[in-house]
């Protein structure tokens, strides 16, 4: 296998497996088509809402793994193929945005999919921990501070290539291949997103741990 043929074959595999709508197959093993209800989102948190904990978790874990899984196997092929560091790097990045793009927009479901967090997540802990961190810290200090899930989402999609920033200037070595991603990464967030800000400008985004059930 050649070295443009692992980067290919890896881009394929990103999106094949960003693509399997977790969210959506367990919703139709209860009878149901998650998209009709709660938010109407495929994705971890409405997974949750709709389906309960029980069934929600394991798809936020199996949209996480999604997008750990091709980064993980795009590494192990372009290493058998002798790429440097940095070939590696650029494969690994361009896998994991296409299992973010396979996951926002699944052929399965018509090009429809979810908002990408858990699968950005993913990714994440197979190429920048830093961008990973950044984004928990940034999700978990608006989530309690203000409540929603939202927020915290997009707070999280900030705290990324922020993440990725304040480690590079620290080591003093900058990969604008890997910063890159976390911004696009942000502002695809921002954009999936959008009907959630338009509600948090208008005060009518529910708020997480209270009876009211959210829109996320």
């Amino acid at each position: 296998m050649t070295t443009t043929t692992a980067i290919l074959a890896s881009i394929g595999c990103g999106y094949l497996c960003g693509s399997v709508p977790f969210g959506y197959l367990a919703g139709k093993l209860k009878g149901i088509d998650i998209r009709q209800h709660g938010s109407g989102n495929i994705g971890a948190t409405n997974a949750i809402r709709v389906l309960g904990k029980g069934i929600g978790i394991p798809v936020f874990i199996l949209d996480v793994i999604k997008g750990w899984l091709p980064v993980w196997l795009a590494a192990g092929w372009l290493a058998q193929t002798g790429a440097d560091v940095e070939v590696v790097t650029v494969g690994k990045v361009l896998t994991g945005f296409a299992a973010v793009l396979g996951h926002m927009f699944t052929f399965w479901l018509g090009f429809k999919g979810g908002k990408g967090i858990a699968t950005t997540c993913g990714v994440l802990a197979g190429i920048s921990l830093a961008g990973m961190i950044g984004g928990w810290i940034g999700f978990l200090t608006f989530l309690f501070a203000f409540r929603y899930v939202s927020l915290g989402s997009l707070a999280a999609a900030v705290g990324v290539p922020t993440g990725m920033a304040v480690q590079m200037h620290r080591e003093g070595r900058w990969d604008y291949v890997l910063l890159g991603f976390g911004i696009v990464v942000m502002i695809l967030a921002f954009v999936r997103h959008r009907s959630n800000i338009q509600r948090l400008l208008a005060g009518t985004e529910s708020k997480a741990f209270t009876k009211k059930r959210p829109q996320a």
